[in-house]
């Protein structure tokens, strides 16, 4: 199965660099499944529902979020509307949405996305992320009814996300960092056959702090002193994420690649 995941979704240029590219991706690179991060989609805060919309009609099968899931306020209902939608397992146990489903390729195999948000220099509190995924991993191992499945993992640290993808080994396809927006260069298969990257990056301007406009960013690392809002950066965006190829058979990556499309760091793809 050929896999392809990208990094937070940032404001108008990471939106229209989906709508304007995603189509061709699937067809040059013959993908089966696609994975979107949009949780800074509508101003670099949250994703609405209207902007869900366009992400999934870009080509999205599925729209992961992150600890801004709900910032937009409607999408606590839009997400009880669209299961292709999926919010972290471990944000609150009252929260709409669901934080893993199994979906149907375009091929016809089943693929597993879940999402956890880590602990480690995060605002607030959230409850165990490893034991929220392991409860998934029991009930749908790798290689069974889930053909492939991909682990979205939401968090600061990059040591807490190294841990998750050795915890991970053999139990998914792909275990891939969000949050920081800043693409690593560690992509690999680890020793039980889950690929790994620390963190995709974001489908956004780098002409910017982290997909943000410069000016005020600089102003407070500076003076100290906010003085505006931050405002998400909107010249050429960047589509930053990996591709992965999985055994059907046992679900275990073969093949990982970072991906860097269009932009400022243009580099790689299958």
């Amino acid at each position: 199965m050929k896999i392809l995941f990208l990094g937070d979704v940032m404001g108008r240029a990471g939106r229209r660099a989906i709508t304007e590219n995603l189509a061709r991706l699937r067809e040059d690179w013959k993908l089966d499944f696609i994975v979107v991060n949009a949780e800074n989609a509508t101003g670099g805060v949250g994703l609405s529902g209207a902007h869900a919309k366009i992400l999934l009609e870009a080509g999205a099968d599925c729209l992961t979020l992150g600890d801004h899931a709900f910032d937009q306020k409607d999408m606590l209902s839009f997400i009880e509307s669209d299961p292709r939608i999926i919010r972290p397992l471990n944000f609150s146990k009252t929260a709409p949405g669901k934080g893993a489903r199994l979906f149907t390729a375009r091929n016809g195999r089943k693929v597993l996305v879940a999402q956890a948000l880590g602990q480690v220099f995060m605002k607030r509190p959230f409850d165990d992320p490893f034991s929220a995924l392991e409860t998934i991993f029991k009930t749908h191992p790798l290689g069974g009814l889930a053909q492939a499945i991909v682990v979205d993992f939401h968090c600061e640290a990059t040591s807490e996300k190294m841990a998750m993808g050795h915890y991970c080994d053999g139990k998914a396809s792909l275990v891939v960092g969000t949050h920081t927006h800043v693409p690593t260069a560690d992509a690999m298969i680890l020793p039980k056959g889950t690929a790994y990257l620390t963190d995709a990056g974001m489908c956004g301007d780098y002409h910017s702090v982290i997909g943000m406009e410069k000016e005020e960013p600089l102003r407070r690392f500076i003076t100290g002193m906010p003085k505006a809002r931050f405002t998400p950066a909107n010249d050429e965006a960047t589509l930053s994420g990996v591709y992965i190829e999985t055994d059907d058979r046992t679900g275990r990556a073969t093949r990982i690649l970072p991906v860097r499309q269009g932009g400022r760091l243009d580099s790689a793809g299958p």
